[in-house]
């Protein structure tokens, strides 16, 4: 249950020690999943406001403007480890949670994206985990037509018994019908709609705040939440309805915590008491006792305050729905919240306590020891091989094989669809939103603060080779146990580096999660530091938008930026069993620069496509645009001072390909910032050369090898 020193505070706090439903109150609103004990403090460095900030962190989701009345609702979260106890249920939960995290705020959701990491797949466990995770995200999303239109795969060893299941969403709606998670009036009643009460999801939040055990699977399966993405269908549309019809002052979506999280955050955030009546809620099972009912994390379920002449209004488009529904309390004066079950009072805490009263404090943090001295790996003997290798590994492959399971064009708002460096959705006329999401883990193992830093800018970058610039950000905090120094210390620095990142671009981190306690007593790992965050930008010519692939004959190739000798956590590296080998990359000075001059040069109009260079390097990032026709590319002048392997597979930060037929256009909108024309678009392979030698590959190679993971899970 509670820990001693909580137990002994609450109890001072009081007057009284706290019965058994209150400490279950207590467990769950005070675990590091729902409080936030000791990332609070360095949540608090992050810059959140912003011109087009209407509401930033604190509710369901955060609100942004967009225009023409328009704004965007963006939220995100994490479901790791409900998705290693029960790898299709937990990854579906939290399709579902992050959806209603959307649809309390009043908007509708319109896109998914969802970083993912998995231990390699060369085990049946992670192949069961891998499978089964995609099939949960992809079940619930085609069933609640919410389109999956962006994410990634990463794979490393640390992640084998701890998977991570990372989903943001992207909400839409008019501004005047926005709603907050505030409680507006005491006396206003509390309707409770959606699924029944069960005994699924207990303890989740609690569950959620502590490591991975070999005997999770059986011991903590009570704590999984079941989705039923049919009734997540009716809920978000009579959500909307109730809120489009002005009937409710305030809302939030049941999750961490469940009844008794959601209520008491609202009221406590309107400065008002919450009572409670247990015996209203509608029940699954019987014999519910109130520490279940309060507890409880069934999902599909949404709490609105509702002024009382309205109540039956609400009630009805409920049963118009085929929903539940029930006026379960109301909001107090009393600045206290009151359950009661047939009866008797079975909890009373002052409400402020309960809901915003966990302490809070920095962890200590110390830097790991001082990595061993290493030594620079020979030049590969055959460097086109060396090159296939890295194109064919899993991080680097192509993704086919996850995103066709996922309806990615529900809704007909996505006009440049998964598989590219971003994501492009049609808001209204030819004005849109783009997409990015994910990290590199390995960099941020490296160098914690530059590996946070480039995290934005490498998402910043996707958006910029699509024309855009980012609007806000929202993030999803991944690592190890907090009460580790070492593991703190990696925690501390990537948000550093991570908010310092921001505020270069400006662009303000308006949500998000933090995710601890992500290691395996099974496997004996912590998982990488893995600040998982997603962006989204703005554009005006949705319909000019480039893709990422060679598309016109002649072109000229303009590279943009400095490659550097940072190979260290780069795929190449790792293939070589030397992962934490090597110098890590840095954001350069003029990074910011860069990623503006890149806009600008899409903006004219003249970029016929366009690749942002990161994960395996420059010589992936030209096998990837070779889909439909080759180009030959001379680097022997761009990268000079550099091996040949440096060139083709360092992971330097804040880098593009663009081709245009009008380079002259092109070089006006980048001076001032370092690049080189590198080539010409045509033919029917990939002619790269460097100083002292040359690499050619055909498309088909290029196919065969990129198709690697497809290929494994067709077999």
């Amino acid at each position: 249950m509670l820990q001693e020193n909580d137990f002994k505070l609450i109890t001072e706090k009081m007057g009284r020690e706290p019965n058994i439903v209150e400490q279950g109150c207590f467990l769950n609103l005070w675990s590091e999943h729902c409080s936030y004990r000791s990332s609070g403090p360095l949540l608090k460095t992050f810059t959140t406001t912003g011109e087009k900030v209407i509401i930033g962190p604190g509710d369901d989701a955060a609100i942004v403007d967009f225009e023409d009345g328009w704004v965007l609702a963006i939220g995100m979260e994490s479901h790791n480890h409900p998705s290693y106890v029960d790898p299709h249920n937990g990854a579906a939960t939290g399709v579902g949670g992050i959806v209603r995290d959307i649809i309390s705020m009043g908007a509708r959701p319109i896109a998914l994206m969802d970083p993912l990491y998995f231990g390699p797949l060369n085990t049946p466990k992670n192949l069961y985990l891998f499978e089964h995770i995609i099939e949960g995200i992809a079940s619930y999303g085609n069933c609640i037509g919410v389109p999956v239109v962006r994410g990634e795969a990463f794979f490393d060893e640390t992640y084998s018994g701890n998977p991570l299941v990372n989903v943001a969403c992207i909400g839409l709606a008019r501004k005047e019908n926005i709603v907050t998670a505030k409680a507006q009036k005491a006396g206003n009643k509390m309707i409770l709609m959606g699924s029944t009460t069960g005994r699924d999801g207990l303890g989740g939040a609690s569950f959620a705040s502590r490591d991975l055990s070999e005997s999770s699977e059986a011991e903590d399966r009570p704590s999984i939440q079941i989705g039923d993405p049919f009734t997540e269908k009716l809920l978000i549309e009579a959500t909307l309805e109730v809120v489009g019809a002005g009937y409710v002052r305030s809302c939030r979506d049941l999750g961490a915590a469940g009844l008794a999280g959601a209520s008491s955050e609202m009221a406590s955030k309107g400065d008002m008491g919450m009572q409670i009546i247990a015996d209203n809620v509608i029940l699954r099972e019987k014999g519910m006792v109130p520490y279940e009912i309060l507890i409880a994390e069934s999902q599909e379920r949404m709490l609105f305050e509702v002024e009382p002449q309205n109540v039956e209004a609400v009630l009805a488009i409920a049963k118009k729905y085929d929903l539940n529904a029930s006026m379960i309390g109301e909001l107090t004066e009393r600045p206290y919240y009151t359950v009661d079950f047939k009866g008797e009072t079975v909890v009373d805490i002052p409400i402020k306590l309960l809901a915003e009263g966990a302490p809070t404090c920095e962890m200590p943090a110390s830097s790991p020891a001082e990595k061993i001295s290493w030594e620079k790996p020979e030049m590969p003997v055959d460097l086109k091989q060396a090159l296939l290798n890295v194109l064919s590994s899993h991080n680097v492959a192509s993704k086919e094989w996850i995103y066709r399971q996922y309806d990615h064009e529900v809704q007909i708002r996505t006009t440049v669809k998964p598989g590219d460096d971003a994501s492009v959705l049609r808001i209204e006329g030819n004005k849109g939103i783009i997409l990015s999401c994910g990290c590199n883990p390995r960099h941020t193992m490296l160098d914690p603060y530059h590996g946070g830093k480039g995290t934005v800018y490498e998402n910043a970058m996707n958006i910029a080779v699509k024309g855009g610039k980012g609007l806000a950000l929202v993030d999803c905090l991944n690592f190890g146990n907090p009460q580790r120094p070492d593991i703190y210390w990696y925690f501390k620095h990537a948000i550093l580096g991570l908010g310092d990142g921001a505020r270069e671009l400006q662009i303000p981190v308006v949500g998000g999660n933090v995710s601890l306690y992500n290691e395996s007593d099974e496997f004996d790992t912590a998982i990488l530091p893995t600040p998982s965050i997603g962006v989204v930008g703005t554009t005006n010519n949705v319909a000019g938008t480039p893709l990422s692939s060679f598309s016109n004959v002649g072109d000229t190739i303009i590279l943009v930026g400095e490659t550097r000798d940072e190979l260290g956590g780069s795929e190449y590296y790792s293939l070589l069993g030397k992962k934490m080998d090597g110098n890590a990359p840095k954001v350069p000075e003029n990074a910011t620069s860069i990623v503006d001059s890149v806009i600008s040069a899409v903006n004219t109009g003249k970029v016929t496509s366009s690749h942002d260079v990161s994960l395996g390097g420059l010589g992936i990032a030209f096998c990837e645009m070779c889909t439909c026709m080759g180009a030959d590319v001379d680097l022997s002048k761009a990268c000079e001072g550099l091996r040949a392997d440096d060139v083709l597979f360092s992971e330097s930060y804040i880098r593009a390909i663009l081709t245009t037929p009008e380079p002259k256009v092109i070089e006006e909108a980048l001076q001032g910032v370092p690049y080189a024309i590198v080539g010409s678009v045509g033919g029917d392979k990939l002619n790269i050369r460097l100083a002292e030698t040359s690499v050619e590959i055909s498309l088909p190679e290029i196919e065969v090898a990129r198709n690697s993971l497809m290929k494994q899970m067709m077999e």
